[in-house]
């Protein structure tokens, strides 16, 4: 029965992409489902995420459920075995590894990324709570947040240009420029008010302009990581 099934390639499987009333295909390891009958398929966009008209084998690693839906619906016929165009740039033995840990590509940064912005956003919040109660512990706790933020961050940046070379082949836009260059102001920023402490450790101590600047300067931590995280999240949910 599956001999007689149709072979499509990638370049025809892109266009059952479920608009203008077309079918809604969807591959799987090297097999095509007609998810046409699905409410979720209906405008050919899964989730506001996943395409009709692609391969998913990757990124069924990623959703909250497992292939046992895919497998529910109707096969209409198998992907033709060829390299994905998007993934030229990668050597085929990376391929083979995100084959069996689809997590390796995809995930590394988003991962990584949550960690300097808790710190991040906790650190001028701690300041703040200093100033108002006078307990020691808030500043303390500051400092331990900011060496926090210090140590992840650099962590954050190796794995974003990663993920970008990965699935973006490195592809320059608006978007990576915004990220790269906000990310290297995060990273000095933070290095900035580190050394300030560490070498003037009772900064919030002082009664001068140079505590106020201090402060300023954590402030400007959040919004720094927010505008990061937006254009991360437009990039991971275009749609």
């Amino acid at each position: 029965m599956e001999g007689k099934l149709k072979e499509f390639s990638r370049e025809e499987l892109a266009k059952f992409n479920g608009k203008d009333g077309k079918p809604v295909y969807i591959a799987y390891e090297g097999k095509v489902y007609d998810a046409s009958e699905s409410k979720l398929w209906k405008t050919g966009l899964h989730m506001r995420r996943h395409q009709a008209g692609t391969d998913l084998s990757e990124e069924i690693g990623g959703a909250p459920h497992g292939v046992e839906v895919l497998k529910r619906l109707p096969q209409v016929g198998t992907l033709k075995a060829e390299k994905d165009p998007m993934d030229e740039h990668i050597p085929e033995i990376l391929l083979a590894i995100f084959r069996k840990i689809p997590m390796l590509r995809r995930h590394p940064h988003p991962m990584t990324v949550h960690f300097p912005i808790a710190f991040v956003m906790l650190f001028p919040v701690l300041n703040i709570l200093y100033l108002v109660t006078g307990k020691e512990s808030f500043d303390i706790s500051a400092f331990h947040v900011l060496v926090a933020g210090l140590l992840f961050t650099p962590v954050a940046l190796l794995t974003g240009p990663y993920n970008w070379w990965i699935n973006y082949a490195g592809k320059w836009s608006k978007m990576i420029a915004v990220k790269m260059f906000g990310s290297l102001i995060l990273i000095t920023l933070i290095l900035v008010i580190f050394m300030w402490r560490i070498l003037v450790p009772d900064i919030m101590l002082q009664s001068s302009g140079a505590r106020i600047i201090y402060i300023m300067l954590s402030l400007t931590l959040p919004p720094i990581v927010t505008v990061l995280g937006w254009f991360g999240a437009k990039m991971t949910f275009p749609h």
